[in-house]
């Protein structure tokens, strides 16, 4: 009889599981849930956009286009990094439209890494930025951040854990899950960092246009001394809610682009011509289409703070994207324990801090991108639960 494990390749097999997956299956098998597990936006893409894609569907765009994009949507993309992060590339040679981030980060590695290659990368963190790296036959190494710092990357922390087989760095600010953001002398010192050690950073800036409080995303893109080592991932489902068009964009320099762009090209051929249709219109008008949905986040973002604080949960406070961190720790569960107690007792479905890395332990991230009704809802369940216990 066949050895199915055998026959596998064992780098995958044994792989985890995603743990907001898991938490978003029970979820789908339960009735009356209220779900603070996914970071999805809860709004519509903007109808204009909507319309551009059928529009293009209408138009016959149903074809291939190049291995890159549309010459036009890598136009705009340079355009739109150039004012919005400061970073300069070159559309022709430096830009490639992938299918959602999540595509531009395996093509990078798996241009990058040959086996036994070590990645730096920090902690909590987004589930698939280990997988990845291993599934590249890179080595994930952890680096803890910590919510006395904000959860902010340290120079020091990196420092303690580069070797001389270190080749890269991701980062992701703000950040998913703890929602923090860098300082512009945070982003300068890991630059030099990079500069230091000789790595190439993959900086995932998926969130970037979701700041609080006045605060202005920082790019490493706007650092010109590492334009040669960075790979900048961004894209359309966060801040133009467009998850299920699967469009996002990698700047590079030509001499990474040229490798990374083989890869997409056997494994892809290009993204969707209709979502780079719909991607092309999103860029027209940014800022309109964002201003809506970002007012909303905020106003969620303070009324779960001031729950939780009212309901004595710790969290400290989330300046970027749309998560926030609470701190659940002296309620003497584990941050698993008390997401499944949350679920059973009162349907309310959140994610344990440890499928962000084991120095989320204490913690479980919420989601703020869902209603008000129901985040004052999902409050008023978890404050009456945090007194159960």
């Amino acid at each position: 009889m066949m050895n199915a494990h055998e026959r596998l390749a064992r780098h995958i097999v044994d792989l985890p599981k995603s743990g907001i997956r898991e938490f978003f299956d029970i979820v789908c098998t339960r009735h009356g849930v209220i779900s603070l597990a996914i970071g999805e936006p809860d709004f519509d893409t903007p109808w204009h956009i909507r319309e551009a894609a059928m529009f293009a569907l209408e138009q016959g765009h149903s074809h291939y286009t190049g291995n890159a994009g549309l010459l036009e949507l890598r136009q705009a993309i340079v355009k739109y990094v150039s004012s919005r992060f400061g970073g300069e590339y070159d559309p022709t040679h430096e830009v490639l439209v992938t299918v959602g981030a999540s595509e531009g980060i395996d093509v990078a590695l798996r241009a990058l890494l040959n086996p036994g290659d070590e990645v730096l990368y920090h902690e909590p963190c987004f589930v698939s930025y280990a997988p990845e790296i291993a599934m590249a036959h890179g080595v994930p190494v952890a680096v803890e951040t910590h919510v006395k710092d904000n959860f902010r990357l340290s120079v020091e922390a990196l420092e303690a854990k580069v070797t001389p087989r270190t080749k890269a760095l991701m980062v992701n600010f703000p950040n998913n899950p703890t929602g923090a953001v860098l300082e512009q002398a945070d982003v300068e010192a890991i630059a030099d960092f990079a500069i230091r050690h000789d790595l190439i950073i993959l900086a995932d800036e998926i969130y970037a246009e979701l700041t609080w409080e006045g605060k202005k995303h920082v790019s490493f893109a706007s650092v010109p001394r590492i334009h040669d080592r960075l790979i900048l991932h961004h894209g359309y489902s966060k801040a133009w809610a467009m998850t299920g068009f699967r469009m996002a964009y990698v700047c590079a320099p030509a001499w990474i682009m040229d490798t990374m762009l083989k890869i997409h090209q056997y494994a892809i051929m290009c993204a969707p011509t209709i979502s780079q249709y719909a991607a092309l219109e999103a860029m027209r008008q940014p800022e309109a289409d964002m201003a809506p949905m970002l007012r909303a986040y905020e106003q969620r973002r303070n009324y779960l703070r001031a729950a939780f604080a009212e309901a004595g949960i710790p969290m400290h406070n989330p300046a970027g994207a749309f998560y926030a961190f609470p701190d659940i720790s002296r309620f003497g569960l584990s941050s698993r324990e008390f997401a499944v107690r949350l679920l059973d007792a009162e349907n309310v479905a959140v994610v344990p801090g440890t499928a962000f890395g084991a120095c989320g332990e204490g913690f479980v991230r919420c989601s703020y991108a869902t209603s008000m009704e129901q985040i004052k809802e999902a409050a008023t369940r978890i404050n009456r639960f945090v007194k159960m216990l």
